[in-house]
């Protein structure tokens, strides 16, 4: 391979690398903005920040979420039926990381169409 093809081979794999990350960077901020539209903001951080006063957020972190279903089977389905239809206010998967207040149904704020969006970018969180 001469140093041309070569040159133009480095450019191609740059420019691909470029426009999936602009993509990738562009429909993070799309579920991020359709989150904080719907108010899911309200009781859910992005990060998980460990309290210093002992008082724990109203919801669970969304990385806490990404950390427990990421990579599970039907992960994003159960998640989007949760954030449509509301949460157990029984279940106690979450002590320790939340207040443990169930999970109102959100159907009025947001469509299964955004909310799946932000689901996969809730899992894709690291």
């Amino acid at each position: 391979m001469n140093r041309q093809n070569k040159i133009c081979l480095l450019f191609s794999v740059w420019a691909l690398a470029t426009t999936t990350a602009f993509a990738q960077q562009s429909a993070d901020d799309a579920a991020k903005k359709v989150a904080v539209n719907a108010g899911c903001l309200t009781c859910h951080s992005i990060k998980h920040v460990e309290s210093k006063d002992g008082v724990l957020p109203v919801g669970p972190a969304w990385q806490d979420v990404a950390n427990q279903y990421r990579g599970k089977p039907g992960a994003a389905d159960f998640l989007t039926r949760i954030v449509l239809e509301g949460s157990n206010p029984y279940a106690s998967h979450w002590k320790n990381k939340a207040a443990g207040i169930a999970m109102p149904p959100n159907v009025v704020a947001i469509s299964e169409s955004e909310t799946r969006q932000v689901v996969y970018w809730i899992l894709s969180l690291k």
